[in-house]
């Protein structure tokens, strides 16, 4: 996307993608969660796909989908880990 700094459009995927994932698992916070769950998602979900071998759809919607599963990956190890 022309004009818009990459790192907006990364900050704004990632609340997207931390966003959907607290709703397929549950849960609640705020955006700066979101977007944390989001980002620390993406680069679990990243590797998990890659070391799996699974590429899903193009490159956009992979990245997407791999920061979803990243993201539930995350969220449910944080609330194991907090117990």
């Amino acid at each position: 996307m022309p004009g818009i700094p990459p790192i907006i459009i990364t900050l704004v995927l990632g609340g997207i993608a931390g966003w959907l994932a607290s709703l397929i698992v549950g849960g609640s916070g705020g955006i700066i969660r979101n977007v944390v769950v989001g980002l620390v998602g993406a680069v679990v979900g990243h590797y998990l796909l890659g070391a799996l071998g699974l590429r899903l759809g193009g490159p956009f919607l992979h990245s997407l989908l791999a920061a979803i599963i990243g993201g539930v990956i995350v969220i449910i190890a944080g609330r194991f880990l907090g117990r």
